[in-house]
């Protein structure tokens, strides 16, 4: 994200009203607080305190340290306030078949030998000896098996790509300490219900919004920050919403926090169940548990239960919460842009819902408008949103599809279900050949792509044939500098919990 200097002219925006808080909202406010400078908009953000946020253990991926070094975050204070741990990447257990695990890691896998990718060598290598699983090639899964995080980690030094890391966090005060900040930039915050949205008449936008108590809040752009309601985009501005629960059938999941573990791990754990999956999120005062579920397979009462099971020491009363899978049909329309759960709902199993915010406010930082709101700029954004959605999507159903259970109908729903074009095509391509293709702008890497596949059970039936061009001796060498690399790299470091208490000293000093 790049400094906005906007120059004083009548059609520059004068002021932008950010409609709803919790997470999207104030990294929206944090954000335009932070790079709208010099004859910038007024900023203003409303919420009403009467309509509650979800508030559970949040999980996120690397590129969340990119918007903390954007706004010049202190992340040493942001763990003191949040309560968060760190997050190395995340254990799938028994989404091929009941009793099978494997680790997506974050960063790199291995490292090229020759000029050939690093997987098409752990292909060849995998089937003439008996090799470790291909996490061991991972330094962030090595770590994440050993419970160890800290300082090179967190400075991102080699071994072969180094340690990117995420954040475990506590939703509600990840959006105060947002809030702290973006009050700091300048952002007003007025409490209020909307109640009514005034259009004009000349060209449909939006022009301004009328609270509870009678107050009117006119604005020049509009942020809908309102949550799956989609007040502004939806109601108001009236943009269809495009329904994905043929391909990602779970609509509810039931939530409960528990006390915190002793020791937290250094990843969130996805759980496949009957009904759909469940995860745990560990921070430093609680755990964060939740089972998504598909409410045609399994009754709220059933799915409450099963996660109960897993959950014996839980703080709080289990919640149900529904949600609709997909996105709008476009995401800035007129003068309203939609970020957040007003833009559309995607499962959490990769960890994507604070990207996706991410990715929505820096893409409106890029193409911020004037009073012309030009179509071609929203037109961009539209496309770029669309694409980062339906990039995710096809992730998320991949786990789906690639299961081998059959012992629900739930599995054999999913197992059955037909595909996006775009998803089959790379799994065959991979399939057949172990070659995979990937758009440059698109978020997930050529590493997760394959090592999810390989984890549920995608397993090429050949390798590239480049790789028989290079001397074995050369391969095994390499595999077992990068075994070596990492291992010496990992025992260098402290526990979790050691660096974590190190850290909360410093941020207090």
């Amino acid at each position: 994200m790049k400094e906005q200097n906007v120059p004083a002219n009548p059609g520059c925006i004068r002021r932008v009203v950010i409609v709803g808080g919790g997470t999207a909202g104030w990294m929206t406010a944090s954000a335009l607080g932070r790079y709208l400078k010099s004859d910038a908009p007024e900023i203003i953000l409303l919420e009403s305190s009467d309509i509650a946020t979800v508030g559970v253990g949040e999980a996120t991926i690397p590129s969340i340290t990119k918007f903390h070094r954007a706004l010049g975050l202190d992340e040493r204070k942001l763990l003191a306030a949040t309560g968060a741990t760190f997050k190395l990447g995340i254990e799938f257990v028994d989404w091929q078949n009941i009793g099978d695990r494997y680790f997506h890691p974050f960063g790199l896998f291995g490292k090229d030998v020759g000029g050939v990718g690093f997987h098409n060598l752990y292909l060849k290598i995998s089937k003439s000896v008996t090799y470790d699983d291909a996490w061991r090639y991972s330094p962030c899964a090595v770590a994440a098996a050993s419970g160890r995080f800290g300082p090179q980690a967190a400075n991102n030094a080699k071994p072969t790509g180094g340690f990117p890391h995420a954040f475990h966090l506590d939703a509600k005060l990840y959006a105060a300490h947002l809030r702290d900040y973006a009050e700091a930039k300048g952002v007003f915050r007025v409490e209020g219900r909307v109640v009514e949205v005034v259009r004009r008449k000349e060209n449909g936008f939006v022009q301004s919004v009328v609270l509870q108590d009678g107050r009117t809040i006119d604005g020049d752009l509009f942020i809908d920050c309102t949550g799956g309601r989609g007040l502004l985009i939806g109601d108001a501005m009236g943009v269809d919403y495009l329904d994905w629960r043929d391909s990602l059938p779970c609509n509810r999941a039931v939530v409960v926090p528990s006390k915190a573990d002793s020791t937290p791990a250094l990843y969130t754990r996805a759980t496949a169940k009957p009904a759909g999956w469940q995860w745990r999120i560990p921070l430093q005062h609680r755990c964060g548990n939740g089972y998504v579920y598909s409410s045609d397979h399994v009754s709220d009462d059933a799915a409450a239960q099963e996660l109960l099971n897993d959950v014996s020491d839980r703080l709080e009363t289990p919640r149900i919460l529904t949600f609709r899978t997909g996105r709008r049909a476009e995401f800035w329309r007129g003068n309203v842009v939609a970020i957040g759960l007003s833009a559309g709902f995607l499962e959490p199993l990769e960890s994507t819902s604070i990207h996706l915010i991410q990715t929505g406010v820096s893409k409106l930082l890029n193409l911020f408008p004037d009073k012309t709101f030009s179509r071609a700029l929203a037109a961009e954004y539209n496309k770029t949103m669309i694409n980062a959605f339906e990039g995710v999507r096809d992730f998320i159903i991949l786990h789906y599809k690639a299961t081998k259970r059959t012992d629900t109908t739930f599995w054999d729903r999913v197992r059955e279900m037909p595909i996006p074009t775009s998803l089959r095509d790379r799994v065959e391509l991979f399939r057949e050949s172990g070659r995979f293709v990937r758009d440059e702008n698109e978020l997930f890497s050529l590493e997760s792509w394959i090592l999810v596949m390989l984890g549920q059970g995608i397993v090429p039936e050949r390798y590239s044939p480049l790789v028989d061009a290079i001397d074995d001796v050369l391969v095994n060498s390499a595999e077992k500098e990068i075994r070596a690399e990492i291992a010496d790299a990992v025992r260098s470091m402290p526990t979790h919990e050691v660096y974590l208490r190190s850290l909360s000293k410093t941020a207090d000093a």
